[in-house]
């Protein structure tokens, strides 16, 4: 754009979202479904978490993994949907350009964590299935404190790269946001200055978050099948693929639409797509994951009942 648009940079304090909703009946009723989707995502992905802290059989790196997801994925929605909650009770659309970005930087260090962690939780399925005899020690606490605080520090250096690149540009109107929650795509369309360097980082870090986990992911679940295939016995084959399933849907359910979301450039007319998958990115998603780890472990439902009925193990 041109450079004289500069001066004006600060003309922009606040974005409109426009989210869903034209009519108030239909701002009812999306109040209603998402506050709902919010109680039973947080209560679903707390409930894993308790069911892994007071069940010494969930002491293990796989649910020590699953218990960091379950965390994460209540973050990522309680970081777009009270706000988004709110606004359709009170009827006001604007979000002040700090909130915006504060949205925005918490989301990405968010959903980069959940990124990274599944590549975690695939070479852990690897070890425990390929590496047996040195499971233990390869997986020891330290290392899996470890895979955590290395997806966090990848997380916030793309996080903050992409916060510092944004801040640079310059917004001086229109101010409107077609989506419900402050994000990247979105707020390049709105930019007064150039987005180049912006889409090239957003493609460039983006196809090393999601390339190299991707990579790494299907690395490690080419040499459990082939583990797995080598199982004389059926129920033992069976017990590998049902702990390694769970993962591999969220997996694909993840990676799939993040991919579709953020490794598109230049698509200014998709902003109503964009809607619909970022619902499935910050609502579906965090909602899905509990119920897909919880239905095809026996372990995690039995660990469940004794949380809401309230019996020891022992018992």
């Amino acid at each position: 754009m041109e450079p004289e648009v500069k001066t004006n940079s600060t003309a922009v304090t606040e974005f409109i979202l426009l989210g869903f909703a034209e009519t108030e009946r239909m701002q009812s009723v999306l109040f209603v479904l998402f506050l709902l989707t919010y109680m039973v995502t947080i209560g679903g992905n707390l409930s894993i978490l308790a069911a892994i802290l007071v069940e010494p059989k969930l002491h293990t790196p796989m649910y020590f993994f699953l218990g960091n997801l379950s965390a994460l994925d209540a973050g990522c929605i309680t970081v777009t949907v009270p706000s988004m909650l709110g606004r359709l009770l009170s009827h006001k659309r604007a979000i002040s350009y700090e909130a915006c970005i504060s949205q925005l930087f918490f989301f990405h260090i968010l959903g980069g964590t959940d990124c990274f962690l599944l590549t975690a939780m695939a070479y852990d399925r690897f070890l425990a299935i390929c590496r047996p005899l040195t499971y233990s020690t390869r997986m020891s606490q330290a290392v899996q404190r470890t895979l955590v605080a290395v997806c966090w520090a990848c997380a916030l250096t793309n996080a903050l790269t992409h916060t510092i690149a944004l801040n640079a540009l310059n917004f001086c109107g229109p101010n409107e946001v077609n989506h419900f929650y402050c994000d990247l795509p979105q707020l390049f369309q709105l930019s007064c200055s150039s987005t180049k360097l912006n889409e090239l980082l957003l493609f460039g870090l983006g196809f090393i978050m999601t390339g190299a986990p991707v990579v790494l992911i299907i690395t490690s679940y080419i040499h459990v099948a082939s583990a797995v295939l080598r199982i004389h016995s059926v129920e033992g084959r069976k017990k590998a693929f049902s702990t390694c399933g769970s993962h591999l849907t969220v997996v694909c359910l993840f990676y799939g639409i993040g991919i579709f979301n953020y490794m598109r450039l230049g698509s200014e007319e998709a902003s109503d797509k964009d809607k619909g998958v970022g619902v499935f990115i910050s609502v579906i998603n965090p909602m899905l994951n509990p119920l897909i780890y919880s239905l095809r472990n026996p372990d995690v439902q039995g660990a469940l009942r004794r949380v809401i009925v309230g019996r020891s193990p022992l018992q």
